[in-house]
C-alpha cells in the first residue's frame, strides 16, 4: 500500500489510527457538505481550493469553476458478463451482492448534497444492465428529478433497444459504450474489426435523443490502431459526442499488469489523436482537473473536414472564465446549444469580447468552408484521455485534485484510490478471514481475472 503521508489532510476527514476500519485511503474521502455555509454556498469552491493547493488552477481550468465535479460513479453492481484483461474490479467482485435500491437512492441524494444540480452521475458497475430494468429506470428518474444528469456505462451486450427506450423515457441523458480488445469478444481481432460492434450500438440508440460516448482502454496491443480508430470516430461525429481513451493501469483483477510507460503516455496519445483528426485536436486550451490525470479537446467536423473547436485559445479561456463567474452553482454546460447561446449573449453584452468571437469563428469555420458550401452540417466531437494510476502508485495530490469520484458508503472517493483497494469499501464489515472463506467458496465459473488465470494453471498442472 502506498504511503500517503499524514492522515490529517487539510479539507478531508481525519481517520483515527485506532479505528478497526482505518485505511490510508480513508483520508482521501471528501467530508460531508458544510450545510452551515447556507443555501447560497458555492459548491464549486471545495474542488477549486483543492486544485489551487496543488498548483492545478489557473487559465483554462474548468474544474471548480464551470462545475463542482466532472462526474461521480454510482456502482449499482459488481457483476459483469465479460472478463476484461484490464478489469478494474476486484477479485471478489462476482461474489458481492448488489446494493439494495434504497441504498443507491441514498447515494444519489448524497451526490446531490455534495455537488449540486447538473452533476453527471455514471450508472456503472460491473455492468449495470445486469440489474433489473425497473431499478435502473427508478434511479434515472430520481437523478433527473434532482436536476442532475445520468449516463449509463455499459459494454452494451444487454443494453437492448427496448431497455434504452425505457431509460431514455425516464430521463437518461447519455449512454457510454465500452468497446475494445481487452474484452476479448470472439471474432474480433482488431479495434477496426470492433467498429462493427460500435456501429451496431449506434444504430441501437438512433433517434432516442441520447448523447453517445465510447470508452477505449489503451494498451500495447491496440496502441498502433489509435489514429485509425480516431478517424472512425471522426467519421461518425454526427452520432458520437465523446471518445474517451483510458490508459492501461495495473489495478483491479486484470491480468495484463503494468503498461509500458515508454510508449503509452499522455503525450503519445495526444499526438496520435491529433494525427487521427487531421491536426485539429488541441489539448492545450482547457484543463479538467489534474494535468497528470486528464486531457481534453473538442473538434468540429463537417463532412471530411475538421477544425479545432476552440480555435482561439485566449478568447475561449476568457469567455469561459466570465461565463463561470458569479452565482453559487454550476450551470448545465453539457448542452451545447444552451452554452453557445449564453456565450454569444455575453459577447454581445461585452464589446471587448466581440473581436475575439469573430476571430474564433473565422479560425474554426474557414477549414470547414468547402464542406459547409456542400451543405454539410458541422458537429462537435470531444476527445478525452484518462491517465489512471496504478494501485501501488497512488499519488495524494492527484487524488485530492480528482474530478472523477466514486460514491461509497463513507462518501465520495477518488476513482483511482477506490480501484486500488475496492474490497475495503465494498466488504467493509467482513474480516480478512471471512473474505478468505468467501473467496475459497467461489465456484470456478464465477472466477475472473487473476483468480481465474491462477485456477486454470492449477487445473492444467493437476
Amino acid at each position: 500500500m502506498p504511503d500517503l503521508g499524514e492522515a490529517d489532510i487539510p479539507g478531508h476527514t481525519e481517520v483515527s489510527e485506532a479505528a478497526p476500519s482505518a485505511h490510508p485511503f480513508d483520508a482521501l474521502l471528501l467530508p460531508p457538505p458544510n450545510f452551515d455555509l447556507g443555501p447560497h454556498a458555492d459548491l464549486r469552491q471545495p474542488l477549486r481550493e483543492r486544485l489551487q493547493r496543488h498548483g492545478q488552477d489557473g487559465p483554462g481550468q474548468l474544474a471548480g469553476h464551470v462545475f463542482s465535479m466532472a462526474c461521480v460513479a454510482l456502482e449499482v453492481t459488481q457483476r459483469c458478463n465479460l472478463d476484461c484483461t484490464l478489469c478494474y474490479l476486484s477479485d471478489m467482485a462476482e461474489a458481492i451482492p448488489d446494493p439494495p435500491l434504497d441504498v443507491l437512492m441514498q447515494r444519489v441524494a448524497r451526490i446531490h448534497a455534495h455537488f449540486g444540480p447538473h452533476t453527471n452521475i455514471q450508472i456503472t458497475g460491473g455492468d449495470p444492465t445486469l440489474r433489473p430494468i425497473a431499478d435502473l429506470v427508478a434511479l434515472v428518474a430520481r437523478i433527473r428529478s434532482l436536476g442532475m444528469r445520468s449516463a449509463l456505462f455499459t459494454n452494451g451486450i444487454r443494453a437492448s433497444r427496448p431497455m434504452l427506450e425505457c431509460l431514455a423515457a425516464a430521463g437518461l441523458d447519455d449512454v457510454c459504450f465500452h468497446v475494445d480488445l481487452t474484452q476479448e469478444r470472439r471474432g474480433y481481432a482488431t479495434e477496426m474489426d470492433l467498429n462493427r460492434v460500435r456501429s451496431e450500438y449506434l444504430d441501437r440508440v438512433a433517434g432516442l435523443g441520447l448523447r453517445v460516448n465510447f470508452n477505449t482502454t489503451v494498451h500495447s496491443d491496440n496502441l498502433a490502431e489509435i489514429p485509425d480508430l480516431v478517424r472512425w470516430f471522426t467519421s461518425q461525429a454526427a452520432r458520437i459526442n465523446l471518445a474517451s481513451f483510458q490508459m492501461q493501469a495495473e489495478t483491479g483483477r486484470g491480468v495484463l499488469g503494468a503498461r509500458d510507460d515508454t510508449h503509452i503516455t499522455q503525450a503519445t496519445l495526444a499526438r496520435m489523436i491529433n494525427d487521427g483528426t487531421g491536426g485539429a485536436a488541441d489539448f492545450d486550451v482547457f484543463k479538467i482537473g489534474h494535468s497528470d490525470c486528464n486531457m481534453h479537446c473538442s473538434i468540429l467536423v463537417a463532412g471530411d473536414r475538421t477544425a479545432p473547436f476552440y480555435a482561439h485559445k485566449s478568447f475561449f479561456q476568457t469567455l469561459f472564465t466570465r461565463m463561470a463567474h458569479g452565482g453559487t452553482t454550476a450551470s448545465d454546460w453539457n448542452r451545447d446549444s444552451q452554452a453557445l447561446r449564453r456565450g454569444i449573449a455575453l459577447c454581445l453584452r461585452t464589446p471587448s469580447l466581440l473581436p475575439g468571437m469573430v476571430r474564433a469563428a473565422w479560425r474554426a469555420l474557414v477549414p470547414l468552408l468547402p464542406a459547409l458550401l456542400r451543405g454539410r452540417r458541422p458537429h462537435r466531437l470531444s476527445f478525452f484521455v484518462h491517465n489512471f494510476m496504478a494501485a501501488n502508485a497512488i499519488d495524494r495530490a492527484r487524488c485530492e485534485s480528482c474530478v472523477f469520484m466514486v460514491m461509497t458508503d463513507r462518501g465520495p472517493l477518488s476513482m483511482c484510490a477506490h480501484n486500488a483497494d475496492r474490497d475495503h469499501y465494498l466488504l467493509t464489515d467482513l474480516t480478512d478471514t471471512q473474505r478468505a472463506q468467501m473467496q475459497s467458496a467461489m465456484a470456478f465459473k464465477r472466477l475472473k481475472g487473476r483468480l481465474r488465470a491462477r485456477a486454470v494453471c492449477e487445473r492444467k498442472s493437476a
